[in-house]
């Protein structure tokens, strides 16, 4: 199982120059884990940036993966990672889903760098 944070989604969508190395994990939808805080972050990007219909494209995509809700242990265990590894509320509770699934965690995000089950690609060339 995988999830691709955010980052990896914004830039799957972007065709940017890293795009690649997300796109076999895009194209198997039933594999991916999507945290409804994902949906959040990607919904709301899109949508300032290309606009509505582009959004609701992007949201229809991400919800053929398995849409996965914050629930009690999801939040107890971020909160623990927040603390243990100076995450932010939305990168904790991405950890968190990933880490109760099972999953590795696709990203371009640094706060995750050198945490364990993590795949992480610097947006520097």
């Amino acid at each position: 199982m995988n999830l691709l944070d955010s980052s990896a989604w914004l830039e799957f969508f972007a065709d940017g120059p890293r795009a690649g190395k997300f796109s076999a994990i895009a194209s198997e939808p039933t594999a991916v884990l999507v945290p409804t805080v994902v949906l959040y972050e990607v919904f709301k990007v899109v949508l300032r940036e290309r606009g509505e219909t582009a959004a609701i494209q992007a949201i229809a995509a991400l919800r053929q993966g398995k849409v996965v809700d914050v629930t009690e242990e999801i939040a107890l265990v971020a909160a623990r990672a927040s603390l243990a590894h100076r995450l932010p509320m939305a990168d904790s509770l991405i950890l968190a889903t990933a880490h109760l699934h099972g999953a590795t965690l696709w990203t371009m995000d640094e706060h995750f760098k050198d945490l364990p089950r993590v795949r992480y690609f610097s947006r520097r060339p």
